[in-house]
């Protein structure tokens, strides 16, 4: 059973004025459909969408102000970060909101609670159903102080990880004289504001990679990552020299042109 919400309101420090709103942003499609036997609209879908791109404004009004010097670039590197799963997930389980779920049975006992999917959409959910109960100010509030913090700069990772494994494939296999990778769409799942795309990297006839993303490029330049790393394992660092490709370790799989 999950917490009394009443609880998160003060972990939130902002009571709202019609509680039926985080109630919502808090019940996942599981439970409506378990209780109705159809999906109705009151599970929490929309409000991730709307929490998404209020999320995302007040994230990049703030970072403009703060950092009135910083070129285009670096800012959406820094935003990018702050708006990431892996980083949304550590604000949703400091305020436990895997506790106050309402999840199906099946959700409930394949770990719902703890899964990180989950987790990010009912945090962003939240910051719609604040911004829907108190205004944008409130939602601000939140996000300055759950999300971004006082120093938001340094919170940015070391910009090895931002590392643009594509560029760094392509000038691999360049120097190696073997074909220039091709990256395909192998898969879309997810509703139509939350895809998650399966990129493959194909590089001659003998080696792919596959991996997936929220979107086409964040999967391309993991499907590069993992091919730049066995390319390195086999060359080594340096400037490798022409050799034999591993042999197709995955299937061949219907698939179109990435974008």
């Amino acid at each position: 059973m999950p917490e009394d919400i009443s609880r998160l309101e003060t972990e939130l420090g902002y009571q709202f004025t019609n509680p039926a709103l985080l109630t919502r942003a808090l019940t996942h499609s599981s439970h409506i459909h378990e209780t109705l036997g159809r999906k109705n609209g009151f599970d929490n879908e929309r409000m991730e969408f709307l929490g998404d791109s209020v999320l995302g404004f007040v994230v990049s009004a703030r970072l403009v102000e703060t950092y009135p010097e910083y070129r285009e670039g670096k800012l959406s590197k820094l935003k990018a970060h702050l708006v990431s799963a892996a980083h949304l997930v550590e604000t949703a389980r400091r305020l436990r909101l895997g506790d106050y779920l309402q999840l199906g049975r099946g959700e409930e006992l394949s770990g719902g609670r703890g899964k990180r999917a989950l987790l990010v959409n009912a945090l962003e959910a939240v910051i719609a159903a604040l911004y829907l109960d108190g205004g944008v100010e409130v939602a601000r509030r939140f996000v300055d102080r759950f999300i971004i913090g006082e120093s938001p700069a340094e919170q940015e990772p070391a910009d090895e990880l931002f590392e643009d494994y594509k560029s760094a494939l392509q000038e691999f296999l360049q120097a190696a004289k073997l074909p220039q990778p091709k990256y395909l769409v192998v898969k879309e799942q997810g509703p139509q504001h939350h895809k998650t795309f399966t990129i493959e990297v194909r590089i001659g006839n003998d080696f792919s990679a596959q991996a997936e993303g929220p979107a086409k490029k964040a999967a391309a330049q993991e499907a590069a990552r993992l091919a730049l790393e066995h390319f390195r394992t086999m060359y080594g660092p340096a400037t490798p020299h022409a050799g034999v490709l591993q042999r197709r370790q995955t299937s061949e799989t219907p698939a179109r042109l990435a974008e």
